[in-house]
């Protein structure tokens, strides 16, 4: 029923309200394509101008909770009949937090819209906003319920770097995903090369987090990993095995005991 309200509401924005270029809006997009080909005739003032009518505009039709994704498909197409040049510039245009469209459509969960901004082609998928967070990170958190949803989700962590990080505190899209106990992002996330043993700038890992949060069937995928070393240590000195006792989490603390000092029935030297 959610879907098919969803897909109603999408056919009503289709018969009612498609997107065509204002004047003004099509004016200031040849503006700007004028200055992205290096001409010099477009004075500093004029430029503000136009890049603050199409930042508005753009935002407006693309970055809100109940954004259509018909109309956004219309203003990309009409960008890119202006030129292929405004089209990149506009999709990839950040706010004054350096969020994109992408980064709003991923964090309203509005995952026909990034659907159609992945395939445009044009968006920088690991734009890293303001507070140090690319798209894909923020995806990372989202609660994905469709099937559809979710194929948008694996496109988008294909697309760009998943294991690059926050620029606050080094935490990578894994660690996010785990310390908020998704596992449906945490096998997305492995299943393109997420690295597991990477550690953020207090040294904790992916394993830290899980272990710390009492998440344990992610304990227990990311053991199962090639690349998951369980005896790192973090800047404290601690490893996942005494963050997850300290936390109280004992079941945890006996997986990740049995893993450190077992392989194959036997205790490792």
């Amino acid at each position: 029923m959610k879907l098919f309200s969803q897909k109603l509401s999408w056919y009503m924005c289709f018969l009612l309200c498609r997107y065509k270029f204002s004047e003004k809006m099509l004016s200031a997009c040849q503006t700007l394509e004028v200055h992205l080909n290096g001409s010099k005739v477009i004075s500093n003032r004029e430029l503000r101008s136009c890049l603050s009518t199409v930042q508005q505009e753009w935002f407006c039709v693309s970055s809100q909770k109940r954004a259509c994704p018909q109309i956004v498909e219309d203003f990309l197409f009409a960008c890119r009949h202006v030129s292929p040049e405004v089209l990149c510039y506009v999709a990839d245009m950040a706010d004054q937090n350096g969020n994109t469209a992408l980064h709003y459509s991923v964090s309203h969960s509005n995952f026909s819209i990034v659907k159609i901004l992945l395939a445009a082609g044009v968006c920088n998928v690991d734009h890293q906003n303001k507070a140090g967070y690319t798209p894909i990170m923020l995806a990372s958190l989202a609660a994905v319920e469709m099937k559809e949803d979710m194929m948008v989700v694996q496109e988008l962590f294909g697309r760009g770097d998943v294991n690059a990080k926050a620029s606050q505190a080094g935490q990578t899209a894994l660690m996010l995903a785990v310390s908020h106990g998704r596992l449906d992002m945490v096998r997305a996330l492995l299943a393109v090369g997420a690295e597991v043993s990477i550690q953020d700038d207090e040294g904790s890992t992916a394993l830290m987090c899980a272990g710390e949060h009492g998440h344990a069937d992610i304990v227990k995928l990311l053991l199962a990993q090639p690349g998951c070393d369980a005896t790192l240590t973090d800047n404290d000195d601690s490893t996942a095995l005494s963050i997850a006792l300290e936390a109280g989490h004992k079941d945890i603390a006996m997986l990740l005991y049995a893993h450190v000092n077992y392989s194959k029935g036997q205790p490792r030297v």
